[in-house]
């Protein structure tokens, strides 16, 4: 295998060539896998705004039962998140991680088959409920195999799932629409929720048979790369007085609180940009639904390339809290600027881009600071806290969007909205959040 031929070729190199080439074959060996994996998940979650074009009308669902129906989801992703969190930190990541993708591709198909909102309403509580802990889990699991100054690096390329997603979702969900309307007896949308929902059944099964829970599981590894990896992640640990190692401490933390209100800002932010981007294009401009999935895929172009510079500068620098707090602040900035170019295709289509830089350059200098600020089950918990904070919005603001789209007949009130929760998340993260010292 190419990892063992890695490891196995140290011999006579520096101490610092060896431990780039260990930590090059985990990411080799973890990230494509997990990366492909939250791909999945995430085109599962966001394919109701593509979906929308055509069953809302279909199905008689106005604005607000869909923003409804998108708002419980993040309710059972709330809920179950923290739960599912502190499970891994004590059963490991490989029966965690199957236990959560085959009833999250069973369910994200069975959508395929509503017919009234009562069901979309079950449905995206119950993908929320199965989904909840992927994102947090492998934000952990991360942790357990990548010291914190290589880790906002990988970080992004994980991340970049979400901007992946943008760029093959949008193409490939109104490809699935256009194509397949019709075909034996189903319409567009419906093959739609059936095509991109079952695949998270077989990467479950995957995941549990390619991926080793900890470096000192891993027998991919040679004994003495897992002693280094034992070693880095040791020496990394977060130490003194202010560092929160229980639960309950890291909820008393004010440093908790700041990087809580960033990842609500961030995840609404993300959650917002999915779910109406398909809506602003097709309100821009006559564009059909296949032309807008083509042309939706330009900001997440742009913003998996800013994702992975910006994270690399940070840790080039070891500086987190500018790297995200200013990006965040720049995607604030396009919200705020959307509603006075959303009558012109091309100029909405840049300010979308600019939120998707924003908001998606931010994430990965921001997630690599929680299991860097908080230790033990502080940081399992913490973790999935932090995205369970985030979710909350998540919960909330569809459902606002949906009711003020539906109430004043303009998507304004929603994008103002969008702007001022991630600009207000990023400065109260700049408050509370003070500059790290190493």
């Amino acid at each position: 295998m190419a990892t063992e031929t890695t490891s196995a070729s140290l011999t006579g190199v520096s101490d610092d060539q060896r431990r780039d080439a260990v930590y090059r074959a985990i990411k080799w060996r973890i990230l494509p896998l997990l990366v492909v994996s939250y791909v999945v998940a995430f085109v599962d979650r966001s394919n109701i705004g593509f979906a929308k074009l055509e069953f809302a009308g279909q199905l008689g669902f106005s604005d607000a039962v869909f923003g409804l129906g998108a708002s419980l989801f993040y309710l059972g992703y709330v809920l179950f998140e923290v739960p599912s969190n502190l499970m891994l930190h004590k059963v490991g990541a490989r029966k965690t991680f199957l236990r959560i993708m085959l009833p999250w591709g069973l369910v994200s198909a069975a959508a395929a088959f509503m017919l009234a909102p009562s069901h979309f309403y079950v449905l995206r509580f119950l993908l929320g409920v199965f989904e909840a802990g992927f994102f947090p889990g492998v934000l952990l699991y991360l942790s357990y195999w990548i010291p914190s100054a290589r880790r906002a690096g990988v970080m992004a390329i994980f991340l970049s799932a979400m901007a992946i997603s943008g760029i093959v979702g949008g193409p490939l969900s109104g490809g699935i629409m256009h194509v397949s309307d019709g075909l034996w007896g189903l319409h567009g949308w419906q093959w739609l929720f059936l095509v991109e929902g079952l695949p998270a059944c077989v990467l479950g099964v995957v995941v549990f048979c390619v991926l080793s829970d900890r470096p000192e599981s891993a027998r991919w590894l040679r004994p003495e790369d897992r002693r280094l990896v034992a070693g880095d992640l040791e020496r990394d640990r977060p130490t003194g007085a202010k560092v929160p190692h229980s639960y309950g401490a890291a909820l008393r933390s004010r440093r908790f609180w700041g990087l809580a209100a960033l990842g609500f800002g961030i995840m609404t932010s993300t959650s917002g940009l999915f779910l109406w981007l398909p809506t602003i294009l097709k309100g821009a401009g006559d564009l059909s639904v296949g032309q807008v999935g083509l042309v939706s895929a330009v900001p997440f172009v742009a913003a998996v390339i800013v994702q992975y510079l910006n994270a690399r500068h940070s840790d080039r620098t070891q500086e987190r809290r500018l790297h995200a707090g200013v990006f965040a602040l720049a995607g604030a900035a396009g919200w705020l600027l959307l509603p006075l170019v959303a009558q012109h295709t091309w100029l909405a289509l840049a300010v979308l881009t600019l939120i998707a830089v924003g908001t998606m350059g931010a994430m990965g200098p921001f997630w690599s600071m929680p299991a860097a600020l908080l230790a033990g089950t502080a940081a399992a918990g913490g973790i999935a806290t932090i995205t369970a904070f985030a979710g909350i919005g998540n919960l909330i603001t569809p459902a606002v969007t949906g009711w003020l789209s539906s109430t004043t007949g303009t998507q304004v009130y929603n994008q103002l909205l969008y702007g001022a929760v991630l600009g207000l998340g990023a400065l109260l993260m700049f408050v509370l959040v003070r500059p790290a010292r190493r």
